[in-house]
Formats: C-alpha cells, structure tokens, sequence
C-alpha cells in the first residue's frame, strides 16, 4: 500500500478519504459531542455553540467535520511538503502518515481546538520555511504572527508557537531587529482588533480573553493502547533521523534549514499542553503535522522494502483493534 502512496497520482486523494473512514470508523457509529476544556479559547467556545443545535440533532455532524479538517490538512501539508522540496520527488506518503498518526489515540478522533489549529499551523510552517530566500520576508512573518495570535483564540496556549516564528528568524535569516518587531506586530494585531472592537462596543473586560499562564505536566490515561500509539510514533522518527542524517550532505541548504525547523516545530507542539494543562490526551494532536513529515521520510527512504510495508501494517492492525477495543469496553 505504501507504494501506491509513493506516486503523485490524484487517486490517492481517495485512498485518503476511505484510510480516513476506515481507521476513525468508531467515531462515525458512536460520535463524541464535544466538550470545553478551561484552555480553549473564546473563538473554540463560540464555534461549539454555533455546532450545538445541528449536534444535538445529528451527532454524526461531528466526525464528519473531523474528517474534512484532518483530509484536507493532511493534503495541504503534504502538497506543501512536495512544493519545498523536502523528499526528491512528489508524493503522497506524509499525507499517508498524518491520517494514520491522528487515528492512534481515540482522543485525536473527535472534534477539539488543537485539531482546527492545525489548519492554521499548517501555513504558520510553510511561511516560515520560505524565509530563506524570500523577497519579502516581513510580510511572511507578519502573516505568520497573525496566524499565531488568531490560533490562540481557539487555544490560548497556542501562543507559544511565537517561539517558532523567533526560531525560524534565528534559522533561516541574518538577525535584523524589523523584522523581529514586524513578528511581534503579527502576533498582537488580532488582539488589536479584539479590543478594538471590545472597546467599541462598550463591552471593554479584556481580562476574559487573556487566562492566566501556569505550567504543569499534563496528565492523560496511560494504558497498554496509549503507550503503543506512543511507541508507534517514536519508533518511525527515530528511524528517519538514521535517513536524514545520512542523507543531510545531499540535501540544498534550505532543505536542510527547513527539516530543522520542522525539528523545532515538533519540540514545540510537543511543550506547548504544558501550558494549563487538562487531563485529556486531546491537545497533543498539535504534534501530528511533524512528526508526519518524518514519518513519511522513513516511508520514503526505508531501503529494505519490508520495512515500510511493516511499520504501516502494523499501525492499521493496532488502529483497527483499538477501534474494536473502545467499541467493546468503552461504548
């Protein structure tokens, strides 16, 4: 099957849509309402509250919009993959990747604010990338910062990924204050308007949309079905650090830089549920863009052919059988 996602072919698009329908299957006959945590944002609040009436009559609402966001952010984010040039040639294997990864946690089935983001962070990612040789890069990292300050109206921890906009000016550019100041611009302007509107409107409490910052380590259920998804990441990671590694003198400097800064992206994702943390395992979802990316490096490279086909085959049998364990012990 790893083959057929090696080609840049559009019929993949379909394989997409039916790995999707196939490996989120419970979600579709049991649905998850959502629920708010205390670390979504106001804009997350109000998009729940628009959902609710068709939810509570159509429940299925839910998954279905789970599944448009995760196809198409897996098809964005694997086109743009394909468009820097971070594999030698086109295809479709990170795509594969993510729709496999947001399917090993029952978690990252359902409907949360760190799943919409991930629409947002997809962009955040490629307009950083590009600052290496961008013409103008300050309108790049301005729109970047505006992304960031938007995403932390669905998720105020989301904020953090201000860092990786400071790292990718780091990285990928030769230090010129502007454009640092143009970064932190970007990121305050949708606040800006927030309470400028606030303001307008006589309904001036900026407080209610700034929580307070804590940093505590997060807690989520840690059973058998939790620690192989997590083994399950790790394992095609590490392996694609050994291709990178061996691959970094091949590679153009700027692919180079970017696959750093996808490194940078995923240490992020991977701090920011520190940030007022829940008991929920849902907000780690933040991770699954990366880590895809690496992944489909390993589907990539693996030069044993068994090695692909193992790890992908192994992944839908665990899904598959943690489908048929929640429908039987948690229905």
């Amino acid at each position: 099957m790893t083959g057929s996602f090696k080609t840049n072919t559009p019929v993949n698009i379909l394989l997409l849509l039916a790995y999707a329908f196939v490996l989120k299957w419970y979600s579709f006959l049991h649905p998850h309402i959502p629920l708010t945590q205390a670390t979504d944002g106001f804009l997350y609040l109000k998009f729940l509250n628009f959902l609710l009436p068709a939810g509570q009559s159509v429940p299925v609402v839910y998954p279905f919009i789970v599944l448009a966001l995760t196809l198409t952010q897996a098809i964005t984010f694997n086109n743009l993959i394909n468009n820097e040039k971070l594999l030698p040639k086109p295809n479709y294997l990170p795509a594969m990747a993510y729709i496999l990864i947001t399917s090993l946690f029952p978690e990252w089935w359902q409907l949360s604010s760190t799943l919409i983001i991930n629409s947002l962070l997809v962009w955040v990612w490629a307009m950083l990338s590009r600052l290496f040789n961008h013409p103008r890069p300050k309108a790049q990292v301005f729109n970047a910062g505006m992304l960031v300050g938007l995403a932390s109206f669905l998720y105020f921890p989301a904020i953090g990924f201000s860092m990786l906009i400071f790292f990718a000016l780091i990285t990928l550019r030769p230090f010129y204050l502007s454009e640092w100041l143009v970064a932190i611009l970007g990121i305050l302007t949708p606040y800006y308007f927030l309470f400028a509107f606030l303001f307008l409107g006589n309904t001036w409490n900026p407080l209610t949309y700034l929580p307070s910052i804590s940093v505590s380590f997060p807690k989520f259920l840690q059973d058998v079905w939790a620690w192989g998804g997590i083994i399950l990441l790790i394992v095609p990671f590490l392996v694609s650090g050994f291709y990178i590694q061996g691959n970094i003198l091949r590679m153009l400097i700027q692919v180079r830089k970017s696959w750093s800064l996808m490194l940078i992206y995923l240490l992020i994702t991977l701090l920011i549920p520190f940030i007022n943390f829940s008991s929920t395992f849902e907000y780690w979802i933040l991770c699954a863009l990366p880590f895809a990316a690496f992944h489909g490096y390993t589907f990539f490279y693996a030069q044993k052919k068994w090695l692909p086909a193992a790890l992908h085959w192994v992944m839908v049998v665990f899904i598959l059988a943690l489908n048929i364990w929640v429908s039987v012990f948690r229905a």
